[in-house]
C-alpha cells in the first residue's frame, strides 16, 4: 500500500553536514524532518526542535521515508539502506547536497575529488586564491558543508570545494566551472559492488560541464584517453609518470614540476617542498597550479600561497624526534593507494603501523612496497590476522592492543635497529579508523599523543 507522500525533506544522518543541510532548508521555509540511529545524536535535538525541525534519534521509522517529498542522505549513509530503497521503491525522491547547494549558489566553483590528496590540494588551492587577492570560500568533504557558505554573510568570489564519490553519486546537477581529477585508486569497495563503479563516480564531476568549463585530469588515471574524448570540457593535464604524452600540461619529476603555458614554462624545484614531501604530493601541486591557472589567478600569487603552505595534520605529518627516531602521523591513509605514496617519502627502515577497519582492503597491494623499504609491521585493530597472514613472511609482525602499545613497540623496533640508517616510525594505517576511534583524526591524535608522551620520559 503507498503512503500519501508529504512535503518535508527528510535528513538522514545528523553529522555535521546532515545538521548544516537541516538548518539551511528551514531557513528556506522548507518543512524538515531528520533522522539519526545514533543516539548520541541526541545533543543536537533541542537545538533542531526549537528552529522548528522534528527530530526521529535513536531509531528510524520507515513510514517517515516512505511519506517523504524528498529525502537527503548525508555522504555517510550508504545507498542500499533498507530504509532508503524502500523509499525509493515507492517513488520517494532523493538529493544531494550538491544539487542543493547548485540550487542556490551563484559564485564560481572550483571542485576537486579523488582516491587520494583531496584535502591537501583543496587547502593549498584556497590558499594561492588567498595569495592571489581572491576571498575563496573553503568547504565540501574538507570539513565545512557547502551549504554553511549560503547561511554567512561576508565577501566571497569563489567556491573551492573537496568532493566525494558519495556526494556525486546522487548528483544530477552539479557542474564547477574547474573540475579537478587527482587520482582513482581501490577505495570504498565495501560501498560499490565494483570498482569500476568507483572510478565511474569520480568522473562523474564533469557530466555536466560545457565548453565554457575547465577540467584538470592526471593523465596517468587508467581509461583517461577514453574518458577524455567524449567530455566537452577544456583539459588541462598532469603527470608523474615516465611515460608522460609530450602535450601534457605540468611534467613531474623527482627533481621539479614543470608548468607549460601558453606564456613559457613555470619550474618549481622540488627541494623546495619540504613540508610537501612526495610524488603524491608533487601531483597535488601541479593540479592546484593548474586550477587556478584555469580560474584566471596571478601566477606570482599561485607561487606566494604554495611557499606559505604547510602540510595538514594526519598526511605525512611530522610529529617530532625521539633518540633519532623520526615520527609521522598519516592517520588520513585509509586505502593502500594512500599507504604506498607514504612509503615511497622515506627510503628505507620504516616501522609501519598499520590496521584498522577493511574497506575489502587489498593487503597484498603493499607487499612490493613493504619489501623494500618497510623492517617492522606493527599491526593494530580489526584487520591484525589478515595482516599477520599477508606480511608474516616479508618481515616481522608485531601485534598491538591500543594505540599507546603500538608506538611504544615501534620505538623498541626502531631502537633495536643497528643499521645505522634514520629510523622512521609511520602511522599509515591503509584501513577506516572505527573499530578503535571516531574518525581518523581522533586516531592520528592519540598517535600524536603518546609519541610526544614516549618524548617525555
Amino acid at each position: 500500500m503507498k503512503e500519501k507522500k508529504l512535503s518535508y525533506f527528510l535528513i538522514i544522518g545528523l553529522g555535521k553536514s546532515g545538521i548544516s543541510m537541516a538548518k539551511f532548508l528551514r531557513s528556506k521555509g522548507k518543512t524538515v524532518i531528520a533522522t539519526d540511529r545514533d543516539t548520541s545524536k541526541a545533543d543536537i535535538e533541542t537545538e533542531l526542535n526549537a528552529l522548528g525541525i522534528k527530530t526521529e534519534i535513536g531509531f528510524h521509522d520507515q513510514q517517515t521515508f516512505n511519506r517523504a517529498g524528498v529525502m537527503v542522505p548525508s555522504p555517510g549513509i550508504p545507498l542500499n539502506n533498507e530504509f532508503i530503497k524502500t523509499a525509493l521503491d515507492l517513488g520517494v525522491g532523493i538529493t544531494g547536497e550538491l544539487d542543493i547547494f547548485t540550487r542556490y549558489n551563484d559564485l564560481p566553483i572550483i571542485a576537486i575529488t579523488g582516491t587520494n590528496g583531496k584535502t591537501t590540494t583543496t587547502a593549498l588551492i584556497g590558499d594561492m586564491l588567498k595569495a592571489s587577492g581572491m576571498n575563496p570560500f573553503v568547504g565540501g568533504n574538507i570539513g565545512t558543508p557547502l551549504v554553511d557558505h549560503l547561511m554567512t554573510t561576508g565577501k566571497t568570489d569563489v567556491i573551492v570545494a573537496e568532493i566525494s564519490s558519495f556526494q556525486l553519486d546522487i548528483s544530477k546537477k552539479f557542474n564547477p566551472g574547474v573540475g579537478v581529477l587527482l587520482n582513482i585508486s581501490e577505495d570504498h569497495l565495501d560501498r560499490y559492488e565494483t570498482y569500476t563503479a568507483y572510478e565511474n563516480s569520480k568522473w562523474r564531476i564533469f557530466k555536466n560541464q560545457d565548453t565554457s568549463n575547465k577540467a584538470v585530469i592526471n593523465q596517468s588515471i587508467t581509461g583517461f584517453n577514453e574518458k577524455s574524448k567524449i567530455m566537452s570540457s577544456k583539459i588541462f593535464t598532469f603527470s608523474s609518470s615516465p611515460h608522460t604524452p609530450v602535450k601534457t600540461n605540468a611534467k613531474i619529476d623527482s627533481k621539479k614540476i614543470e608548468i607549460i603555458t601558453m606564456d613559457g614554462n613555470i619550474t618549481i624545484p622540488s627541494e623546495g617542498l619540504k613540508t610537501l614531501a612526495g610524488t603524491h604530493n608533487r601531483e597535488n601541486i601541479a593540479a592546484a597550479v593548474l586550477a587556478c591557472l584555469a580560474f584566471g589567478a596571478d601566477i606570482n600569487g599561485i607561487l606566494k600561497g604554495l611557499n606559505a603552505f604547510k602540510n595538514l595534520p594526519h598526511r605525512i605529518e611530522f610529529i617530532k624526534t625521539i633518540e633519532g627516531i623520526s615520527f609521522y602521523n598519516d592517520s588520513k591513509a585509509t586505502n593502500t593507494n594512500a599507504v604506498i605514496r607514504a612509503i615511497e617519502c622515506f627510503p628505507n627502515n620504516i616501522i609501519l603501523i598499520l590496521g584498522g577497519r577493511e574497506k575489502n582492503t587489498d593487503f597484498p597491494l603493499l607487499v612490493n612496497s613493504v619489501k623494500k623499504n618497510v623492517k617492522t609491521i606493527i599491526a593494530i585493530g580489526e584487520s591484525k590476522t589478515h595482516i599477520k597472514d599477508t606480511f608474516e613472511n616479508i618481515c616481522p609482525i608485531k601485534e598491538a592492543q591500543t594505540m599507546k602499545d603500538a608506538v611504544q613497540m615501534a620505538f623498541d623496533a626502531a631502537v633495536k635497529d643497528n643499521t645505522g640508517e634514520p629510523a622512521i616510525v609511520l602511522l599509515s594505517p591503509a584501513c577506516a579508523s572505527f573499530d578503535m576511534y571516531d574518525s581518523y583524526a581522533h586516531r592520528g591524535n592519540d598517535f600524536t599523543t603518546h609519541v610526544k608522551a614516549l618524548g617525555e620520559k
